[in-house]
């Protein structure tokens, strides 16, 4: 039977919260009645999820485990998902419980009912995250959007449903480091949204800490805008400017007698200067690293084991290393298919 919808759940060390999410995800896909799989991908994990997910698969016969040969991040985990993935619409969803599985079945009627292809989770509540996570997170989608011209939902993180078409041609992109987030609206596919409550954490701890987040920030940045190229040119005319008014109050100064001896004036101009030139060279930094990891062509992640490879091969079969997929080589090609 034809999948019809594939759930894509990067997992990293969720030993704590696993059987939680099986025992609330299952019985709403059961209810849809639609030939579904539960795609897993262990993003390298270091406690018991491998032994988990093997054990659910077993009593679960619609889940299928595929396994990265190292931790490869949560964006690289969600892009091996997809381009496994087989259903005609696929849903990205995080094993914490914070995104409720509840809501992928309106995802699927809006989706088939208007004839969209991407559904947007937005978080229209998130009484439950802190202050500061709240704030910081308004501040970021609002200078994405601005800078990128992106149309990103607002407070829409990695919990979306993608038909086909979309999952094709995000797996078509090149990119490297990419943030999906930010990926999936710059397609510009028709889309819309379902809001719901975002709950805290179900159980164990956050895999997304503070230095993390600045990493993803400056992924999106770098990845959607051209502005911070920009801002070295705006820097440097506004430097430009400065420097010339200071020039004319320092011969005014002069000429009548009023400077004052010493060298604070000249350090801080120079430092200031420095400090611009050389936030600028970082910026540049980004972009030029951007394009070495582009030219390296590594792949982002390496698949080692795919338990749907496994039961096509037969359990009698013996062990074949599994190839590595790309994120731009077709996992039909590569499996078989």
């Amino acid at each position: 039977m034809s999948v019809q919808l594939s759930v894509v759940v990067p997992m990293y060390d969720e030993q704590e919260v696993l059987p939680l999410f099986a025992d609330r995800l299952r019985p709403v896909l059961d209810a849809l009645d639609t030939a579904y799989e539960v795609l897993c991908v262990d993003d390298g994990s270091t406690d018991l999820t491998p032994a988990l997910l093997t054990k659910l698969a077993r009593e679960w016969s619609e889940v299928r485990v595929v396994r990265l040969r190292a931790n490869s991040g949560h964006q690289a985990a969600i892009s091996a998902g997809l381009a496994l993935a087989r259903g005609e619409h696929v849903v990205t969803i995080d094993a914490d419980l914070q995104d409720p599985p509840e809501v992928i079945g309106q995802m699927l009627d809006i989706a088939r009912d208007d004839q969209v292809d991407v559904v947007y989770g937005v978080r229209n509540d998130r009484s439950s995250d802190s202050v500061f996570k709240r704030t910081s997170a308004r501040a970021f989608y609002s200078m994405i959007r601005r800078i990128s011209g992106t149309s990103a939902q607002r407070d829409a993180g990695d919990f979306r449903l993608m038909s086909r078409a979309t999952v094709d041609a995000i797996n078509q992109l090149p990119d490297h480091n990419r943030v999906l987030r930010f990926v999936v609206p710059a397609l510009g596919f028709p889309s819309a949204s379902v809001g719901y409550r975002r709950e805290e954490r179900a159980a164990g701890r956050s895999k997304y800490p503070l230095l993390k987040m600045l990493k993803l920030t400056f992924d999106s940045v770098t990845g959607f805008s051209l502005f911070p190229l920009r801002l070295a040119t705006y820097l440097g005319l506004g430097g430009g400017v400065l420097i010339a008014v200071l020039s004319v109050v320092l011969l005014l100064a002069a000429s009548g007698g009023n400077t004052i001896p010493g060298w604070t004036s000249t350090v801080l101009i120079v430092a200031g200067v420095g400090a611009i030139q050389l936030f600028c060279l970082g910026l540049l930094g980004e972009y030029v690293g951007r394009m070495y990891t582009q030219m390296q062509g590594r792949p982002s992640y390496f698949v080692a084991y795919d338990s749907l490879a496994k039961s096509v091969e037969g359990p009698a079969a013996a062990p074949v290393p599994m190839p590595t997929v790309t994120p731009w080589e077709s996992p039909r090609r590569v499996l078989g298919a």
